[in-house]
Parts: C-alpha cells; structure tokens; sequence
C-alpha cells in the first residue's frame, strides 16, 4: 500500500494514548517522531495543585516551547525517514488555553498565538483518538504520573469540548476522529493494524471525517 500523507499529528485528550502510537508507528513504518517534551514543564506539577495561580504562566511556556520544537524539526528534512509523526499540533496551546484561562487572558493569549501560528506549516492530516472520560481516567491512572492523579472527568470533559470547537474551524487539512473507546492498539495487535491502515493509507477530505473502529 502507498503512505498517503507525509506529515501526520495524532492527538486526543490526556491518556488517549496519542504518543504510545506514535512510537509504535514511527518504528515499524520508519518514520520521524517529532514528541512533545512536556516532562520539562516546571509549571506542569504546580498547574495541577493549583491551577488557578499557575494557569497562564503554564499555558504561556507551552506556547514558547511547542513553536521553537515545531519550528526547528519541521522544517529540518530527513532523507532518511518516509514521513513525519508528532504526537502534538500547535493548535494544543489555544485548545488547552481556552480550558484553563480566564476570559480576558484568553483574549491576550489568542492574540499570541495567532501571530505564530501563521509561521507553521500545516499538517497533511490530523487525527484525534477519541475517548470516554472513564476510559481516559483508567489509563491516567495506570500510567501513574503523579501530578495527574487529581485531573477530573470534569476537566477532561472540558478539553474534549475545546478540542471539538476547534476541529469546526478546519477546513484547510482533514481532521479525523478515530473512536477508541472501545480498542486496545496499545496491547492488541488487530487494533493497531485497524488504525494503522487509518493513519497511514487512507484519504481523507478537508474538514471534519470520522472513522469508528
């Protein structure tokens, strides 16, 4: 089968599973992972205790580290690999933001972002593995990351929604929700294949597809 796109982000809410996939696919289809390096965040573990206080200092140094990742290995060509995978879109930052901001720093914040967000280039596809809140809170719990275990269904909920507003905004790439609720590609085999062929040999028209397992 021929790869139909060459630059791929898979996202989903936390605990989707989003970077498990892209390891998986990166090395079996040789392909350039491009991971979000948010175990650097010093202000991550102190949103999570007190969000109120942290929310904009946090939401600001995601902005700045996605754009100076995004900005330096997007652009660097590898003749070696097929394709490049990321685990995340810049748009996360304006996603989140609307999640964990007031009104009026939102406002601000929006302003930033759009300014930089015209000097990235847009992906050939983008995928969004869909969850249930219980689903995502079971694996956030597995993984065990400590600072994670007081996130809600209530907050997930929340990003779900931001995360659905803007995918009605697209109309430049495919966005495609794929509903994982009810698979496993991380441990069973046939689900990953079933997603696989999704992500990597399947066409998709601008906006809005979704696909169910």
């Amino acid at each position: 089968m021929e790869l139909q796109n060459k630059y791929i982000v898979i996202e989903g809410n936390i605990g989707a599973g989003k970077t498990s996939l892209v390891n998986k696919i990166a090395e079996q289809f040789n392909g350039k992972q491009i991971l979000e390096q948010f175990h650097d965040n010093p202000f991550l573990p102190k949103f999570y205790k007190e969000p109120d206080r942290y929310s904009f200092t946090l939401e600001l140094s995601f902005l700045a580290a996605r754009y100076k990742q995004l900005n330096s290995e997007i652009q660097t060509t590898d003749l070696f690999k097929n394709f490049t995978i990321a685990d995340y879109y810049f748009a996360k930052s304006l996603i989140f933001s609307r999640s964990t901001l007031q009104d009026d720093e939102y406002a601000l914040y929006r302003q930033l972002f759009n300014i930089i967000y015209k000097q990235l280039p847009l992906p050939s596809v983008y995928f969004y593995l869909h969850m249930n809140a219980d689903r995502l809170l079971q694996n956030i719990k597995n993984r065990g990351r400590d600072y994670e275990q007081e996130i809600s269904a209530e907050y997930l909920l929340s990003i779900q929604q931001s995360y659905f507003a803007f995918f009605k905004t697209i109309n430049d790439f495919p966005v495609v929700i794929i509903d994982c609720s009810n698979v496993d590609f991380v441990n069973n085999s046939s689900d990953y294949e079933k997603i696989v062929d999704k992500i990597l040999f399947s066409e998709y028209n601008n906006g809005i597809n979704r696909v169910v397992l």
